[in-house]
């Protein structure tokens, strides 16, 4: 039935019933049915229906990745030379970021909407040899904006777009956040790192949590 009338097109009840071979009353309790599940269904009996929606999708539970994959997608179709497409993914994008929660941003002080895709593009490319560095745990020379870091990469965390590395500052000796799409070039250090107490990710959990919680007290 679904298949039928997500053309948005208004189909009398007789018509429909005939197509899938039912009976009226069959037809106006299965369409009460699919109402009642949920499925954007406008109409009456007499009238005709139609559905509201072109495509509808079970309830989905998404991890932090497979969101994360989501969104790696559509900031790629953002940047397509296809109008249609890069307009429909943006505005995907919009309905995703506006129904997640909204404490995420808060947490970081970045917002869900403010990035353009152009932006999350950019740091694509780099995203493979972080993950690979911080699950062999080893050092990085990254160059952001002009400035050189030596790191330990700890974690990468993503914010809607804009995805940040988590990191202890060996030139510094302090952790550092930083914006993976202004990352200008980065390199493997001949050195790997064991855990240093003061310089591991629970530290650096900690270290954020205080510096939130200063910001959200000024």
């Amino acid at each position: 039935m679904i298949q039928i009338i997500r053309d948005g097109n208004l189909y009398r009840a007789c018509d429909l019933a005939a197509l899938v071979g039912v009976s009226l009353r069959t037809l106006y309790r299965d369409m009460d049915t699919l109402a009642a599940s949920g499925v954007p269904i406008r109409g009456e009996r007499g009238v005709g229906y139609q559905i509201t929606a072109a495509y509808t999708l079970p309830a989905l539970n998404l991890t932090k990745t497979e969101l994360e994959a989501l969104h790696l997608g559509l900031a790629a179709v953002g940047e397509s030379d296809d109008t249609e497409l890069a307009n429909a993914a943006k505005a995907l994008s919009s309905r995703i970021d506006g129904v997640l929660p909204e404490d995420r941003a808060a947490a970081s002080g970045w917002s869900f909407a403010t990035y353009p895709f152009a932006d999350a593009a950019r740091g694509f490319k780099y995203m493979p040899k972080l993950r690979q560095s911080i699950r062999a745990r080893q050092k990085m020379q990254i160059s952001l904006r002009g400035d050189v870091y030596k790191l330990r990469p700890l974690a990468l965390d993503y914010w809607g777009r804009l995805w940040t590395l988590a990191a202890w500052n060996e030139t510094a000796s302090e952790f550092v956040t930083l914006r993976v799409d202004q990352i200008d070039s980065l390199g493997a250090m001949p050195a790997a790192f064991v855990d240093e107490p003061g310089k591991t990710l629970v530290d650096y959990l900690s270290w954020n949590k205080a510096r939130n919680s200063v910001r959200t007290s000024n």
